[in-house]
């Protein structure tokens, strides 16, 4: 498959309940993903999970963001298409007077040094 290269000044962003499903999700979203809003909203966040992606890089993720702590790295997605995208991903946790959590994630394109990098050491980690 191809790979869908992100323009500099797009910002994905998404937000997930508690257990990862999908609550917002803006255009840049919908665009690189290649899912409707429709399609998203409701959804599990893995939906996006793609083949190449180690799971303990999730498990860091889960574990961080569980714990009030802000998560950073770079993921490798999967659009709609099959085709693929990568991201610099920012996900924090969001707590509310009530005592909801939610996840708001924010995601950059990352340098071609940094994709070559990261999809170099994941390979190994599988």
């Amino acid at each position: 498959m191809h790979e869908i290269e992100m323009d500099e000044s797009s910002l994905i962003i998404s937000e997930t309940d508690s257990r990862g499903i999908i609550t917002f999700a803006n255009d840049d979203f919908i665009r690189y993903s290649g899912y409707s809003w429709d399609e998203l909203l409701g959804k599990p966040h893995n939906i996006l999970r793609h083949a190449d992606m180690p799971r303990v890089a999730f498990k860091d993720l889960w574990d961080t963001i569980k714990v009030g702590n802000t998560w950073n790295g770079f993921v490798k997605n999967r659009a709609k298409s099959g085709a693929f995208y990568w991201v610099y991903a920012t996900v924090s946790p969001i707590t509310f007077e009530n005592g909801e959590t939610r996840y708001l994630s924010l995601r950059r394109k990352p340098t071609r040094a940094e994709i070559k990098k990261y999809d170099a050491l994941y390979k190994t980690m599988h």
